[in-house]
This record gives structure tokens, C-alpha cells and sequence, in this order.
């Protein structure tokens, strides 16, 4: 039995990640905004819920006290919530962007390093961080998301070199999109001006996609979470979990992508280095 707290579990992907906890013989730290907003069938004997807000860091450390109170540690913790932006760059303000990044970076930072304590106390610990498939694939429409998804991508494998000594593993969780309420207002904003020259282009494309798009999306989040689950619970996380079919051939694109641009100036990459250096 281990103990997980997860972030943004109200509903979701994150519900399913409790859901799948519970159904394991796990004990689960529901971590919401609003405890009232809590299904009943994850009010459990096996569960806690805490209210929780991941940008304010007092709420973040009175749950973490909560948890250790009741179950004596925390075993995983499963950054899951966060929102999307959709806009082109030039639509989106700072005062949105940073939002958003409060939210989907700075909260999850906070968060983690509430739970670090615990875990190099315990000698163990995992952190999942449930990032994006445009966390390694900047598409158009998405820029400001994208880029929050990349630093949560890049954190998380710092985190895995830098917690190794203390038993503590980090993977980022990277799916496409699924089938849950994230296209929703209540998880999905827009930028709030609107660009006409951008109308037909990518950008706008992609907005109006995610307009009609919710509650179609390919992938099924009751079967992500089961994964989680089980790649969560075995005895090595991998860095990458690359979720759902769309990912994997979004994946294939990028990896394309990379050697198609490395390759004309390979050689005179490796050729800035200084002569009295020999290459490794």
C-alpha cells in the first residue's frame, strides 16, 4: 500500500489517477480547490481530502501537514493540476500568461517542494508530473501552454538526476489529448483579444478546433489513469511516459523534426569548439 497525494483531483484525469489509487488498495490525498466538488465515490475510508490551492503556498503546506498527520508519509505525488491558454502570442497579455504559469509551473514547483521534505526524510518517494504531448512539441494556438508544459518536461528531468541520491524518482507524463472537461471554460481560457489577421492561419485554426472538439477527443482518460497506475507502481519510473496514440505519432514527427534540422549543419556544429578542445 502506498500513499499518494494528487494535485487537481476534483475531476478528470487526476479523479481517474485516485480512482485507479483506490482501486490498487492505495490511500489517496484528493487535493481540490473546493472539497465540496469531490465525488462521492472518492470519499473513502482510504482517503483524504484537503483544499488545496497550488499558488498559494500556505494552503500547499497545511496539506501536506494534513497528509502526514493522517498516513505518515506520502509515497507519490502526482502534480496534475493546471489549465490550458489557448491564443497566438501576440493575442495573449502578460497578465494571462502569467496566470498561467503560476498555475501550471510555479504551483507545481511549490508543491514539490512541500513534498521533498517528506520523501528524503522516507529515503523514497515519486514524483509524477503530468505534463503534455505540447510539452515537447510547441504547435501553433498553444504557445503559452506549450511553454509551460516544456519547463514542467525540463523540471522534471532535473529532478531525476537531482533526487537519485535520495531514492526519489521524477517522470513527466506526457499525453495527447483526452476525453475529460479540459476544453471546458472551467479549465480552458482564451486569449482575450481576438486578432483577425490571424483568422485561417494555424493559430486560430487551433482555437477553433478546441472549440468543437470537447468531449470527442481520442483518448480515454479512465484508461490513461490505469496506466499511470501501473508504470507508478513498479519499481522504476522512466523519465518519459509518452501517453496515447497521438503522442506516439507526434513523437515520430518530432524526432523527424530534429534530425531533419541537425543534419546539414552537423559539422559545422561540432566545428565551434574551440581547436585546442579534443571532442569527446
Amino acid at each position: 500500500m502506498s500513499t499518494w497525494f494528487i494535485t487537481g483531483a476534483s475531476r478528470g484525469l487526476g479523479a481517474e489517477i485516485a480512482r485507479a489509487a483506490l482501486r490498487g488498495g492505495d490511500d489517496v490525498v484528493v487535493g481540490v480547490r473546493n472539497p465540496d466538488r469531490v465525488p462521492d465515490d472518492l470519499k473513502t475510508a482510504n482517503t483524504l481530502v484537503v483544499a488545496l490551492d497550488v499558488t498559494d503556498a500556505q494552503t500547499v503546506s497545511d496539506a501536506v501537514r494534513a497528509a502526514t498527520d493522517r498516513f505518515g508519509g506520502i509515497d507519490v505525488l502526482v502534480n496534475n493540476a493546471g489549465r490550458g491558454l489557448l491564443g497566438a502570442l501576440e493575442e495573449i497579455t502578460d497578465a494571462e500568461a502569467r496566470s498561467l504559469f503560476d498555475l501550471n509551473v510555479f504551483g507545481l514547483i511549490t508543491m514539490t517542494r512541500a513534498v521533498l521534505p517528506v520523501m528524503r526524510r522516507q529515503g523514497s518517494g515519486k514524483l509524477v508530473h503530468i505534463g503534455s504531448r505540447s510539452g515537447f512539441e510547441g504547435e501553433p494556438g498553444v504557445s503559452l501552454y506549450s511553454a509551460s508544459k516544456f519547463a514542467v518536461a525540463g523540471i522534471s528531468e532535473a529532478l531525476s538526476a537531482e533526487m537519485a541520491p535520495f531514492g526519489i524518482q521524477s517522470m513527466v507524463v506526457e499525453p495527447g489529448v483526452l476525453r475529460t472537461d479540459f476544453l471546458d471554460a472551467t479549465s480552458l481560457s482564451l486569449a482575450a483579444q481576438r486578432i483577425p489577421d490571424y483568422d485561417g492561419t494555424p493559430a486560430h485554426v487551433t482555437l477553433d478546433w478546441a472549440g468543437t472538439a470537447n468531449h470527442t477527443q481520442l483518448g480515454d482518460p479512465v484508461k490513461a489513469a490505469a496506466l499511470i497506475h501501473e508504470v507508478t507502481s513498479g519499481t522504476g519510473l522512466p523519465t518519459h511516459l509518452y501517453l496515447g496514440p497521438d503522442t506516439l505519432d507526434r513523437l515520430q514527427v518530432k524526432l523527424a523534426q530534429v534530425e531533419q534540422d541537425l543534419a546539414p549543419w552537423r559539422e559545422k556544429s561540432a566545428a565551434t569548439a574551440h581547436e585546442d578542445v579534443v571532442p569527446v
